[in-house]
Protein backbone atom coordinates (compact mmCIF):
# COMPACT_ATOMS: atom_id res chain seq x y z
CA UNK A 1 0.00 0.00 0.00
CA UNK A 2 1.53 3.13 -0.82
CA UNK A 3 -0.05 6.55 0.56
CA UNK A 4 0.95 10.42 0.07
CA UNK A 5 0.10 13.56 1.43
CA UNK A 6 1.12 16.53 -0.02
CA UNK A 7 1.01 20.00 1.75
CA UNK A 8 1.28 23.38 -0.21
CA UNK A 9 2.95 27.15 0.34
CA UNK A 10 -1.09 28.29 0.30
CA UNK A 11 -2.33 25.98 3.19
CA UNK A 12 -3.88 22.98 0.94
CA UNK A 13 -3.69 19.49 1.99
CA UNK A 14 -3.52 17.03 -0.64
CA UNK A 15 -3.74 13.11 0.02
CA UNK A 16 -3.56 10.10 -2.41
CA UNK A 17 -0.93 7.84 -3.91
CA UNK A 18 2.38 8.09 -5.71
CA UNK A 19 0.23 10.28 -8.59
CA UNK A 20 1.05 13.54 -6.27
CA UNK A 21 4.85 13.06 -6.91
CA UNK A 22 4.34 14.98 -9.96
CA UNK A 23 2.39 17.86 -8.67
CA UNK A 24 4.89 18.41 -5.56
CA UNK A 25 7.70 18.15 -8.12
CA UNK A 26 5.55 21.32 -10.07
CA UNK A 27 5.06 23.24 -6.80
CA UNK A 28 8.14 25.02 -5.13
CA UNK A 29 7.75 24.85 -1.47
CA UNK A 30 5.75 22.09 -1.29
CA UNK A 31 6.39 19.18 0.95
CA UNK A 32 5.00 15.76 0.39
CA UNK A 33 4.93 12.52 2.56
CA UNK A 34 4.74 9.34 0.85
CA UNK A 35 4.55 6.03 2.85
CA UNK A 36 4.88 2.40 2.27
CA UNK A 37 3.57 -0.65 3.62
CA UNK A 38 4.51 -4.26 2.46
CA UNK A 39 5.41 -2.76 -0.89
CA UNK A 40 7.01 -5.37 -3.12
CA UNK A 41 10.67 -4.42 -3.38
CA UNK A 42 11.01 -3.79 -7.01
CA UNK A 43 7.83 -1.44 -6.60
CA UNK A 44 9.49 0.22 -3.78
CA UNK A 45 13.30 0.57 -5.32
CA UNK A 46 11.74 2.21 -8.24
CA UNK A 47 9.96 4.71 -6.35
CA UNK A 48 12.97 5.80 -4.44
CA UNK A 49 15.38 5.63 -7.36
CA UNK A 50 12.73 8.68 -8.73
CA UNK A 51 13.29 10.58 -5.90
CA UNK A 52 16.91 10.10 -6.35
CA UNK A 53 17.65 8.19 -2.97
CA UNK A 54 20.95 6.87 -2.96
CA UNK A 55 21.31 3.16 -3.97
CA UNK A 56 23.24 1.79 -0.39
CA UNK A 57 20.56 3.55 1.17
CA UNK A 58 18.04 1.60 -0.49
CA UNK A 59 19.78 -1.87 -0.12
CA UNK A 60 19.85 -0.73 3.87
CA UNK A 61 15.93 -0.28 3.97
CA UNK A 62 15.28 -3.38 2.06
CA UNK A 63 16.84 -5.70 4.30
CA UNK A 64 14.53 -7.89 6.94
CA UNK A 65 16.87 -7.46 9.50
CA UNK A 66 18.93 -4.32 9.72
CA UNK A 67 20.26 -2.54 13.13
CA UNK A 68 19.09 1.19 13.98
CA UNK A 69 21.48 3.38 12.37
CA UNK A 70 20.98 7.34 10.89
CA UNK A 71 23.71 8.03 7.87
CA UNK A 72 23.71 10.83 5.70
CA UNK A 73 23.66 10.90 1.72
CA UNK A 74 23.22 13.95 -0.92
CA UNK A 75 19.85 14.20 -1.04
CA UNK A 76 18.46 12.40 1.90
CA UNK A 77 19.57 11.68 5.40
CA UNK A 78 19.06 7.69 6.05
CA UNK A 79 17.02 6.66 9.45
CA UNK A 80 16.55 3.15 10.06
CA UNK A 81 14.39 3.03 13.10
CA UNK A 82 12.88 -0.18 15.20
CA UNK A 83 9.31 0.58 16.30
CA UNK A 84 6.54 -1.51 17.50
CA UNK A 85 3.54 -3.36 16.09
CA UNK A 86 2.57 -5.16 19.06
CA UNK A 87 3.46 -4.50 22.91
CA UNK A 88 1.75 -6.19 26.11
CA UNK A 89 3.03 -5.94 30.02
CA UNK A 90 4.65 -9.23 29.95
CA UNK A 91 7.15 -7.57 27.18
CA UNK A 92 5.77 -9.99 24.26
CA UNK A 93 6.54 -7.56 21.39
CA UNK A 94 6.81 -7.70 17.89
CA UNK A 95 9.37 -5.33 16.31
CA UNK A 96 8.20 -3.11 13.17
CA UNK A 97 11.46 -1.60 10.94
CA UNK A 98 10.74 1.68 9.85
CA UNK A 99 12.92 3.45 7.70
CA UNK A 100 12.76 7.16 7.17
CA UNK A 101 14.39 8.71 4.15
CA UNK A 102 14.41 12.57 5.17
CA UNK A 103 14.91 15.01 2.25
CA UNK A 104 14.48 19.07 1.81
CA UNK A 105 10.92 19.27 0.97
CA UNK A 106 10.07 15.20 1.25
CA UNK A 107 9.80 12.51 3.74
CA UNK A 108 9.84 8.68 2.63
CA UNK A 109 8.40 5.92 5.36
CA UNK A 110 8.86 2.08 4.54
CA UNK A 111 7.64 -0.83 6.81
CA UNK A 112 6.59 -4.28 6.21
CA UNK A 113 3.54 -3.87 8.42
CA UNK A 114 1.22 -1.66 10.30
CA UNK A 115 3.13 0.97 12.37
CA UNK A 116 1.05 2.28 15.46
CA UNK A 117 3.01 5.52 15.45
CA UNK A 118 3.27 5.92 11.79
CA UNK A 119 -0.83 5.49 11.12
CA UNK A 120 -1.03 7.76 14.08
CA UNK A 121 -0.31 11.20 12.33
CA UNK A 122 -0.64 10.34 8.96
CA UNK A 123 -4.58 10.44 10.08
CA UNK A 124 -4.43 13.23 12.79
CA UNK A 125 -1.20 15.62 13.11
CA UNK A 126 0.60 14.37 9.80
CA UNK A 127 -0.66 17.47 7.72
CA UNK A 128 0.54 20.11 10.37
CA UNK A 129 3.97 18.91 10.67
CA UNK A 130 4.60 18.37 7.44
CA UNK A 131 3.90 21.84 6.72
CA UNK A 132 6.40 22.69 8.85
CA UNK A 133 9.20 20.30 7.84
CA UNK A 134 9.35 16.55 6.45
CA UNK A 135 12.26 15.75 9.33
CA UNK A 136 9.43 17.62 12.18
CA UNK A 137 7.26 14.43 11.00
CA UNK A 138 9.67 11.84 11.37
CA UNK A 139 11.03 13.22 15.04
CA UNK A 140 7.59 12.80 15.66
CA UNK A 141 6.97 9.59 14.71
CA UNK A 142 9.61 8.39 16.76
CA UNK A 143 8.84 10.03 19.64
CA UNK A 144 5.38 8.55 19.69
CA UNK A 145 6.72 5.17 19.14
CA UNK A 146 9.04 5.26 21.98
CA UNK A 147 5.55 6.49 23.91
CA UNK A 148 4.05 3.10 23.07
CA UNK A 149 7.29 1.39 24.60
CA UNK A 150 6.92 3.72 27.76
CA UNK A 151 3.30 2.64 28.03
CA UNK A 152 4.07 -1.08 27.85
CA UNK A 153 6.95 -0.63 30.21
CA UNK A 154 5.20 1.17 32.85
CA UNK A 155 2.62 -1.57 33.00
CA UNK A 156 5.01 -3.89 32.77
CA UNK A 157 6.24 -2.29 36.05
CA UNK A 158 2.97 -3.29 38.15
CA UNK A 159 3.31 -6.73 36.98
CA UNK A 160 6.89 -6.75 38.16
CA UNK A 161 5.77 -5.31 41.62
CA UNK A 162 3.17 -8.13 41.82
CA UNK A 163 5.17 -10.82 40.88
CA UNK A 164 7.99 -9.54 43.48
CA UNK A 165 4.89 -9.94 46.21
CA UNK A 166 4.27 -13.46 45.35
CA UNK A 167 7.85 -14.43 45.30
CA UNK A 168 8.38 -13.28 48.41
CA UNK A 169 5.05 -15.58 50.13
CA UNK A 170 5.27 -18.17 48.02
CA UNK A 171 8.92 -18.22 45.82
CA UNK A 172 8.74 -21.11 43.22
CA UNK A 173 10.06 -22.65 40.30
CA UNK A 174 7.02 -21.24 37.98
CA UNK A 175 8.02 -17.87 39.43
CA UNK A 176 11.70 -18.53 38.77
CA UNK A 177 10.95 -19.55 34.84
CA UNK A 178 9.47 -15.82 34.28
CA UNK A 179 11.80 -14.09 36.28
CA UNK A 180 14.45 -15.78 33.52
CA UNK A 181 12.24 -15.17 30.92
CA UNK A 182 11.14 -11.21 31.38
CA UNK A 183 15.42 -10.56 32.08
CA UNK A 184 15.96 -12.36 28.63
CA UNK A 185 13.27 -9.95 26.86
CA UNK A 186 14.69 -7.19 28.33
CA UNK A 187 18.29 -7.68 27.20
CA UNK A 188 16.57 -7.41 23.78
CA UNK A 189 14.80 -4.45 24.42
CA UNK A 190 17.90 -2.87 26.14
CA UNK A 191 19.68 -3.88 22.64
CA UNK A 192 17.26 -1.83 20.69
CA UNK A 193 17.31 1.01 22.97
CA UNK A 194 20.99 1.56 23.02
CA UNK A 195 20.73 1.44 19.03
CA UNK A 196 18.23 4.39 19.60
CA UNK A 197 20.09 6.08 22.27
CA UNK A 198 23.00 6.08 19.81
CA UNK A 199 21.20 7.80 16.98
CA UNK A 200 19.83 10.89 19.01
CA UNK A 201 23.46 11.35 20.36
CA UNK A 202 24.66 11.54 16.85
CA UNK A 203 21.67 14.31 15.94
CA UNK A 204 22.63 16.10 19.09
CA UNK A 205 26.02 16.14 18.39
CA UNK A 206 26.53 16.44 14.56
CA UNK A 207 24.62 18.81 12.74
CA UNK A 208 22.99 16.77 10.00
CA UNK A 209 21.95 18.58 6.73
CA UNK A 210 18.07 17.47 6.35
CA UNK A 211 17.95 17.64 10.49
CA UNK A 212 19.35 21.28 11.21
CA UNK A 213 20.14 21.47 14.74
CA UNK A 214 19.95 25.75 13.71
CA UNK A 215 16.22 25.41 13.70
CA UNK A 216 15.11 25.77 17.35
CA UNK A 217 11.49 23.47 16.99
CA UNK A 218 13.70 20.73 15.25
CA UNK A 219 16.05 20.83 18.11
CA UNK A 220 13.56 20.43 20.49
CA UNK A 221 11.75 17.63 18.73
CA UNK A 222 15.36 16.42 18.68
CA UNK A 223 15.84 16.69 22.79
CA UNK A 224 12.67 15.32 23.25
CA UNK A 225 13.23 11.93 21.36
CA UNK A 226 16.84 11.94 23.33
CA UNK A 227 15.12 11.85 26.43
CA UNK A 228 12.43 9.66 25.87
CA UNK A 229 15.02 6.98 24.08
CA UNK A 230 17.48 7.86 27.59
CA UNK A 231 14.41 6.95 29.62
CA UNK A 232 13.53 3.85 27.70
CA UNK A 233 17.05 2.68 28.34
CA UNK A 234 17.41 2.94 31.98
CA UNK A 235 14.11 1.77 32.37
CA UNK A 236 15.09 -1.47 31.09
CA UNK A 237 18.14 -1.48 32.37
CA UNK A 238 16.22 -0.95 35.88
CA UNK A 239 13.83 -3.43 35.51
CA UNK A 240 16.99 -5.92 34.22
CA UNK A 241 18.33 -5.28 37.79
CA UNK A 242 14.98 -5.81 39.52
CA UNK A 243 14.52 -9.07 38.21
CA UNK A 244 18.23 -10.10 38.72
CA UNK A 245 18.00 -9.26 42.32
CA UNK A 246 14.87 -11.07 42.62
CA UNK A 247 16.29 -13.90 41.25
CA UNK A 248 18.93 -13.59 43.71
CA UNK A 249 17.28 -13.31 46.54
CA UNK A 250 14.96 -16.22 45.73
CA UNK A 251 18.02 -18.27 45.55
CA UNK A 252 19.51 -16.66 48.73
CA UNK A 253 16.10 -17.86 50.22
CA UNK A 254 16.17 -21.29 49.17
CA UNK A 255 19.63 -21.71 50.16
CA UNK A 256 19.30 -19.98 53.84
CA UNK A 257 15.66 -22.57 54.19
CA UNK A 258 18.36 -25.60 52.70
CA UNK A 259 20.83 -24.73 55.49
CA UNK A 260 17.79 -24.95 58.48
CA UNK A 261 16.54 -28.21 57.20
CA UNK A 262 20.22 -29.39 57.33
CA UNK A 263 21.49 -27.74 60.47
CA UNK A 264 18.11 -29.39 61.82
CA UNK A 265 18.99 -33.05 60.59
CA UNK A 266 22.62 -32.34 61.64
CA UNK A 267 21.48 -32.04 65.09
CA UNK A 268 19.05 -34.89 65.11
CA UNK A 269 22.36 -37.13 63.87
CA UNK A 270 24.40 -35.46 66.90
CA UNK A 271 21.60 -36.79 69.33
CA UNK A 272 21.45 -40.00 67.74
CA UNK A 273 25.66 -40.71 67.35
CA UNK A 274 26.10 -41.04 70.94
CA UNK A 275 23.39 -43.38 71.67
CA UNK A 276 23.91 -45.30 68.17
CA UNK A 277 27.86 -45.87 70.00
CA UNK A 278 26.57 -46.94 73.19
CA UNK A 279 24.25 -50.13 71.13
CA UNK A 280 27.26 -50.72 69.30
CA UNK A 281 29.53 -51.35 72.23
CA UNK A 282 26.21 -53.61 74.07
CA UNK A 283 25.52 -55.24 70.96
CA UNK A 284 28.70 -57.09 70.62
CA UNK A 285 28.20 -60.61 70.53
CA UNK A 286 31.28 -61.47 73.21
CA UNK A 287 31.07 -63.72 75.53
CA UNK A 288 32.65 -62.28 78.57
CA UNK A 289 31.34 -58.35 79.13
CA UNK A 290 31.34 -57.39 82.47
CA UNK A 291 27.99 -55.70 82.44
CA UNK A 292 26.18 -58.22 80.99
CA UNK A 293 25.70 -60.22 84.48
CA UNK A 294 24.45 -56.87 86.15
CA UNK A 295 20.97 -57.47 86.89
CA UNK A 296 20.01 -53.93 86.53
CA UNK A 297 22.15 -53.02 83.95
CA UNK A 298 19.37 -52.73 80.82
CA UNK A 299 17.74 -49.93 83.00
CA UNK A 300 21.21 -48.18 83.57
CA UNK A 301 22.23 -48.45 79.41
CA UNK A 302 18.63 -46.58 79.41
CA UNK A 303 19.08 -44.13 81.65
CA UNK A 304 22.50 -42.88 79.88
CA UNK A 305 21.11 -42.96 76.77
CA UNK A 306 17.96 -40.75 77.54
CA UNK A 307 20.36 -38.31 79.84
CA UNK A 308 23.05 -38.16 76.82
CA UNK A 309 20.05 -37.59 74.77
CA UNK A 310 17.99 -34.64 77.18
CA UNK A 311 21.41 -33.36 77.67
CA UNK A 312 22.39 -33.12 74.08
CA UNK A 313 19.01 -31.18 73.28
CA UNK A 314 19.18 -28.64 76.08
CA UNK A 315 22.55 -27.97 74.95
CA UNK A 316 21.32 -27.18 71.40
CA UNK A 317 18.44 -25.65 72.63
CA UNK A 318 20.83 -23.09 74.33
CA UNK A 319 22.34 -22.34 71.65
CA UNK A 320 19.64 -21.53 69.73
CA UNK A 321 20.54 -24.14 66.96
CA UNK A 322 16.98 -25.59 66.34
Amino acid sequence: MIRSMLTTPDGLVHEGDEDLIEQWQATPGSHIWIDMQAEPGQREQGLLERLECHPMAIQDAQKERHPPKIEEFEHHTLIIYRGISSFDAQLNFVPQQVCFFIGERFLITLHPGEALSVDRFFNEQGSTLLAQSPERVALRVMYTSAGFYIDSLLEFESELSDLEDELLESGNDVLMRKLTTYRSRLVKLRRIFSYHKGITQELIAYDYAHLPRDENETLYAINDVAERFERLYTLTQMYYDICGDLVNGYISISSHQLNITMRVLTVITAIFVPLTFIAGIYGMNFEYMPELGFQYGYFFVWGAMVGIGGSLIWLFKRKNWF
